[in-house]
C-alpha cells in the first residue's frame, strides 16, 4: 500500500483530494482522508453541484436563506463558502505544520465569467475575501481572459489555483502570469511573498482521450501516451521558469515555486490502468489532485517512484511522433478548454436551476 506520508517527504508530491460536499464534512471522510496523508483538496462548478442536488445535507440551510429571502444564486454561493470555510478549517492545522507549502482548499469563481478579466477579478476578489482563510486557494481558469486577472490576485498578495490547463504553451503562460505578478506585489518592501502559493492545473486525462480518438485505428501504439508526455514537458518548462536571476530575485523575499498539479488523473480509459495519471507524474514540487476511486486505486495498488521527468528524449520523441501523425495539440487543447468551460458552466446553471425550482 502506497504511504501518501512518505510519498511526500522523499518524492516532494502532494496529493489532494478532487472531492468535497458536505456528507464529507459532517461524517469523517475529509478527516479520515487527512489522516491518510492528503494535503489539499480542490473543489469545481460540478463536484458541487452533485454535493448540492445529490443528497438532502444543505434542505435545512437551502430553507432558511430562503425564508430570509435571499436569491437562490446567493444562496448556492453561501452554502459553497460554508463548505469551503469547514474545508479549510480541517486543513489548517497542515497549513500550518508545513509552514504554507500544503492545507489548501480551492474554489472556483463562476464559470460564466470566463471571458471576461475584469469580471473574474471582482469575483475572485469578492470569493476570496468572503472564505476569509489563509489557506484558500481561488480557481480561476487558464483563459487569454483570465491571465491579467490572475497576475493581479498574486499581485494583492492572494493565492491562485489556475485551472483548465491543456497545453505547455498555456502553461508557460500562466506562470509567466504568476512571475510578474510576485513582482508586482514584491514593490512592497513589507510584502510578505512566502505566504502567496499557487498551483497551476495542468489537465492530464482529458488529453489522452481527444488525442486517442483523432489517433483511431492508426498509430495505436501512440494511445495514451501524449497526456504524460505533455505533463512531463510541462515539468521541464517549469523547472526552467522557476531557475536563474529573474527567480532569485524573488526567492530572496521568499517567494515559492507555482507548483504544477495534475488535474483530471481519473483513468477515463478502461483499458489503461486505473492508477496510470498518478504513478507516471510523481516528482518534486508536484501536486497531483485525485478523485475518491483513484486515490482508493493508488492507495491500494499505487507505485512510489519518481517517474515525471524519467526520459525526457523518450517525451519529446512520442510528441514528434504525435506531430508527425498529423495529431494538433494545440487543436486539442483549444477544445478541451472550450469543453471544460462549457462543462463548468452547465453544471452550475444545473445546480441554479434546481434551486429556483425548489424555492418556488
Amino acid at each position: 500500500m502506497v504511504d501518501l506520508t512518505a510519498l511526500f517527504s522523499e518524492f516532494g508530491q502532494s496529493i489532494w483530494l478532487d472531492n468535497l460536499s458536505r456528507a464529507h464534512l459532517n461524517d469523517g471522510s475529509l478527516s479520515a482522508r487527512i489522516a491518510q496523508g492528503v494535503r489539499g483538496l480542490t473543489s469545481n462548478p460540478t463536484i458541487f453541484a452533485k454535493a448540492i442536488q445529490g443528497s438532502t445535507d444543505y434542505d435545512n440551510q437551502f430553507d432558511a436563506l430562503i425564508a430570509a429571502d435571499v436569491a437562490p444564486v446567493d444562496a448556492y454561493w453561501h452554502m459553497v463558502i460554508d463548505d469551503i470555510q469547514a474545508a479549510c478549517d480541517a486543513f489548517a492545522p497542515l497549513y500550518e505544520s508545513s509552514d504554507a507549502v500544503d492545507g489548501y482548499v480551492s474554489v472556483e469563481v463562476a464559470p460564466e465569467l470566463s471571458r471576461d478579466t475584469t469580471g473574474t477579478l471582482s469575483a475572485a476578489r469578492e470569493l476570496h475575501e468572503r472564505v476569509d482563510r489563509a489557506n484558500v486557494m481561488i480557481k480561476i481558469p487558464a483563459t487569454v481572459e483570465g491571465l491579467p486577472a490572475i497576475s493581479a490576485m498574486i499581485a494583492e498578495g492572494r493565492s491562485v489555483n489556475v485551472t483548465l490547463i491543456f497545453s505547455p504553451e498555456r502553461h508557460q503562460a500562466v506562470m509567466e502570469a504568476y512571475i510578474s505578478g510576485l513582482e508586482q506585489l514584491a514593490n512592497d518592501s513589507d510584502a510578505d511573498l512566502s505566504r502567496v502559493a499557487s498551483v497551476a492545473s495542468f489537465f492530464i486525462s482529458r488529453v489522452d482521450t481527444e488525442v486517442d480518438y483523432r489517433l483511431g485505428d492508426s498509430d495505436t501504439d501512440l494511445c495514451g501516451t501524449a497526456a504524460i508526455a505533455q505533463g512531463r514537458l510541462a515539468y521541464t518548462n517549469f523547472l526552467d521558469a522557476f531557475s536563474g536571476p529573474r527567480w532569485e530575485a524573488l526567492t530572496a523575499r521568499g517567494a515559492r515555486v507555482q507548483r504544477p498539479l495534475w488535474a483530471s488523473t481519473g483513468t477515463k480509459n478502461p483499458a489503461y490502468s486505473d492508477v496510470l495519471y498518478v504513478d507516471e507524474l510523481i516528482g518534486p514540487l508536484t501536486v497531483n489532485t485525485v478523485p475518491e476511486a483513484t486515490l482508493d486505486a493508488f492507495l491500494d495498488h499505487g507505485s512510489s517512484a519518481r517517474t515525471v521527468d524519467r526520459d525526457l528524449d523518450e517525451t519529446l520523441a512520442v510528441l514528434n511522433r504525435l506531430s508527425e501523425a498529423n495529431i494538433d495539440l494545440d487543436a486539442v487543447a483549444e477544445k478541451l478548454e472550450s469543453e471544460g468551460l462549457a462543462s463548468f458552466e452547465a453544471s452550475f446553471d444545473e445546480v441554479i436551476a434546481a434551486l429556483v425550482e425548489k424555492a418556488s
